[in-house]
C-alpha cells in the first residue's frame, strides 16, 4: 500500500479531515485524532484491541508490525505500508473511527459493500 492509497482509504470515513502529528500526515474523524504516517519507518499508527492482541500482531507478523518504545504502554502496533493487508487495515481503522466519533455518526455509518 502507498501513502496515496492508504491516505484515498481512510477519506472514505465519513467527517475524516487531514492534518499533522509531529510534523507527518495524520487523519482525525470529527475533530478527534485517530491514526497518522510515520516518515521514519514507513508505518502507520494503528490502535488494536489491546496489548496482548498487539504483540500477537507482532509475533506473527514481525515484517509488518512493529512498535517503538513510545508507544510500548498503548494499544497501538506500527504497520508498514509496504506489507499490511489493506482489508485488515480498513477494518482496524474503521473500529477506531467508530470509537472516536460522535454517535450520530457511528449510528448513520454504513460501511462500504
Amino acid at each position: 500500500m502507498t501513502p496515496s492509497e492508504l491516505h484515498a482509504m481512510v477519506l472514505t470515513f465519513p467527517e475524516t479531515q487531514t492534518g499533522t502529528s509531529y510534523g507527518m500526515p495524520s487523519y482525525k474523524a470529527a475533530g478527534k485524532f485517530f491514526t497518522r504516517l510515520r516518515a521514519e519507518d514507513d508505518s502507520i499508527v494503528v490502535y488494536v484491541d489491546g496489548l496482548d492482541h498487539r504483540d500477537m500482531l507482532m509475533e506473527a507478523e514481525p515484517e509488518t508490525f512493529h512498535i517503538t518504545d513510545h508507544y510500548r504502554g498503548y494499544p497501538v502496533v506500527l504497520a508498514r505500508l509496504a506489507t499490511v493487508d489493506p482489508a485488515w487495515l480498513r477494518k482496524t481503522l474503521e473500529k477506531r473511527w467508530l470509537k472516536v466519533v460522535p454517535k450520530r455518526l457511528s449510528r448513520a455509518y454504513a460501511p462500504p459493500a
